[in-house]
């Protein structure tokens, strides 16, 4: 017998799996004016993991976070984060948006940036301390930027203030970590890094989600998948849904044959 579902309420738990889970997404619908970005979502991310969520341009990949996070208005639906309604537990949330998305020319250090990820403990009116310093330093040698805490963030490399938001993010010292295309655009040695300190959070216990472009190192990086073009089309380990059933649905046919069942194979070059 299915379990009952219960509405979540304020300070009442979900009953439907969704108290089991990291992050569960039920009928999200986001549109901008008369256009729908995500139709519908439903998804139910694991304590522990490390997800991909992979479509075509255009699919709503990013919106489908945003919308989670409230950063842009829901149609429709309903988010939980361990299985409690999502504004109460939004504290164990960190949140890295695209770089597209960031005023780079905003005057602030890097010390400064990673210390947001500090202002929960620190207090909106209250300067941080030498113990707050010294955990943004922390943050910033996981991520091999310590030595650029005193530059302005406009000064770095379009990989460097990727992986100094990461270190905000580490920072936070979240349960949930949701980043929006983390590795887009940079080399392949930020890529590694990104990618380790990513595979460390999870092996901590914390559960990871992440926009993702690359088809080619899906298998390699994720242990799951979420597939999406505006509503879902599969979700699930990688092994049993990263398919080429899966992937020809989601890219519409578009894809190499070839190349689908390299990519499935987790072979892609």
């Amino acid at each position: 017998m299915a379990p009952v579902e219960l509405i979540a309420r304020s300070g009442e738990l979900v009953d439907d799996g969704r108290k089991d889970a990291a992050l569960a997404i039920r009928g999200l619908s986001v549109s901008y004016g008369a256009k729908a970005a995500v139709f519908s979502v439903d998804a139910t991310l694991p304590l522990g993991t490390m997800t991909a969520i992979v479509g075509p341009n255009g699919a709503g990949k990013s919106s489908l976070l945003k919308g989670a996070l409230g950063v842009v208005p829901r149609l429709s639906g309903e988010v939980t984060v361990f299985g409690r309604p999502f504004k109460e537990a939004r504290h164990r949330v960190a949140y890295v948006p695209q770089r597209a998305s960031v005023d780079w020319d905003f005057p602030a250090r890097v010390i400064d940036v990673v210390l947001m990820g500090l202002y929960r403990k620190i207090g909106w009116v209250r300067l941080a301390g030498r113990k707050h310093r010294e955990t943004a330093m922390a943050c910033l040698e996981r991520v091999n930027m310590a030595e650029f805490a005193e530059r302005q963030i406009g000064q770095l490399s379009g990989g460097q203030q990727q992986r100094v938001f990461l270190a905000r993010a580490l920072a936070q010292d979240a349960d949930l970590y949701l980043l929006d295309e983390p590795l887009a655009g940079v080399d392949a040695a930020t890529e590694r890094a990104i990618i380790a300190v990513l595979q460390e959070v999870k092996a901590a216990g914390r559960t990871v989600v992440c926009v993702h472009h690359d088809l080619s190192t899906v298998a390699q990086y994720f242990d799951r998948v979420l597939l999406i073009n505006l509503s879902k089309v599969a979700e699930g380990p990688v092994e049993t849904t990263f398919t080429v059933e899966n992937l020809q649905h989601t890219y519409g046919g578009r894809l190499a044959t070839a190349h689908v069942e390299e990519l499935a194979l987790g072979r892609g070059a």
